[in-house]
């Protein structure tokens, strides 16, 4: 019996564009929780994270 491993799902990665950006400074201020911001953005909410972290703003509960 041969057991074979599941395929590793590729990493899409995509470019922050200055719109991006500004949404995400507008949901900042506006206290949108990370998952609907997530799920508006299509984008994880670690890179959501990660973004508001270099630029400096709040996200969720890390105000």
């Amino acid at each position: 019996m041969i057991v074979k491993k599941a395929a590793k799902k590729a990493v899409k990665r995509r470019e922050w564009t200055k719109t991006d950006i500004k949404e995400l400074k507008v949901h900042s201020k506006a206290r949108t929780p990370v998952t609907k911001i997530s799920k508006l953005t299509k984008r994880s909410i670690g890179a959501l994270r990660q973004k508001a972290l270099v630029l400096g703003i709040g996200l969720g509960h890390q105000r």
